[in-house]
């Protein structure tokens, strides 16, 4: 994309922001020149080689991906716009830091995701909703508690797990993974298990970006970043559990360094391909927003 410059005789190249204003970084240096925010690649598969203009009015968040490097002028100026940036991995894959302020200087989404939170009716409606999003339609009204709708949901992931095995052709037994001896576990589970982490970190993105409680979700409970586990969960059988099979098919076609770099390299151009990190903040939007009938003054 280019710019003209104000008097316009010069031009500016101008990086693509997504439809929530995030921009994606990777191989080059941020630096502030002369008050404007300057990123200099040596170009990647998706931004040729150059000098680019980052406009900070288009930009909510700046995600920066492996061989970046950030000028101290550069996060000064990106804190004196409320500009967020966070380190990530190749395409999301995992999420190492977030700067603050991220997303814009307000709280409404964050106190409406509480009070939704905090009304055991609403955290439940809430709830269904995401299950009817992982299901594909509506839910029978009669279905009110978890443990059924669970129950319903894991059987739909077990035949997703034989269809794809039967889809690529590879030998199932069943979804067991032992944390403490992973060299023990099959690549299947392996690749599952890796195709996860990369989900939840596009999650963990798509949470911080939108100002949401990491902490309060409302299918998982015990964990620090419950609410991400919730967003990732929202893509298991159509982004997760396929990952996680097509890799261990490539790397039983064409062999690679070990299963677990096959599964982050094809789960983060994935995550690219299909706007996973996008799609997720438009279901956080339309969860949080969508059912909260309180609007703040």
């Amino acid at each position: 994309m280019v710019f003209k410059g104000r008097l316009g005789l010069e031009s500016a190249r101008v990086p693509q922001a997504d439809r929530h204003g995030l921009l994606w970084l990777e191989r080059g240096r941020l630096s502030a020149e002369d008050g404007t925010l300057v990123f200099t690649t040596a170009g990647t598969d998706r931004l040729a080689a150059g000098t680019y203009d980052i406009p900070l009015q288009q930009v909510s968040n700046i995600l920066l991906g492996p061989g970046t490097v950030v000028s101290h002028d550069a996060l000064r100026l990106l804190a004196r716009q409320q500009t967020g940036l966070l380190a990530v991995g190749s395409g999301g894959v995992r999420l190492y830091a977030v700067s603050m302020p991220f997303g814009p200087d307000r709280s409404e989404r964050a106190r409406r995701h509480a009070r939704l939170w905090a009304d055991e009716t609403r955290r439940l409606e809430i709830a269904r909703a995401m299950y009817a999003i992982r299901l594909g339609g509506a839910l029978p009204p009669y279905i009110q508690d978890l443990d059924t709708l669970r129950g319903i949901e894991g059987a739909r992931v077990k035949e997703s797990y034989r269809q794809l095995a039967r889809q690529f052709g590879i030998d199932w037994r069943g979804r067991r993974y032992d944390r403490q001896h992973p060299e023990l576990n099959d690549l299947v589970n392996n690749a599952i298990n890796h195709a996860a982490v990369a989900v939840y970190a596009a999650a963990r993105i798509a949470v911080a970006v939108t100002g949401t409680i990491p902490q309060l979700g409302f299918i998982h409970e015990a964990s620090g970043h419950a609410f991400a586990l919730d967003i990732a969960d929202l893509f298991r059988t159509t982004v997760t559990v396929p990952v996680a099979f097509r890799a261990v098919r490539q790397f039983i076609t064409e062999g690679g360094r070990d299963i677990e770099s096959v599964t982050r390299t094809l789960a983060g151009r994935t995550l690219r391909d299909e706007e996973v990190i996008p799609r997720m903040i438009d279901y956080i939007k339309e969860l949080i927003d969508g059912h909260d009938d309180r609007r703040d003054p």
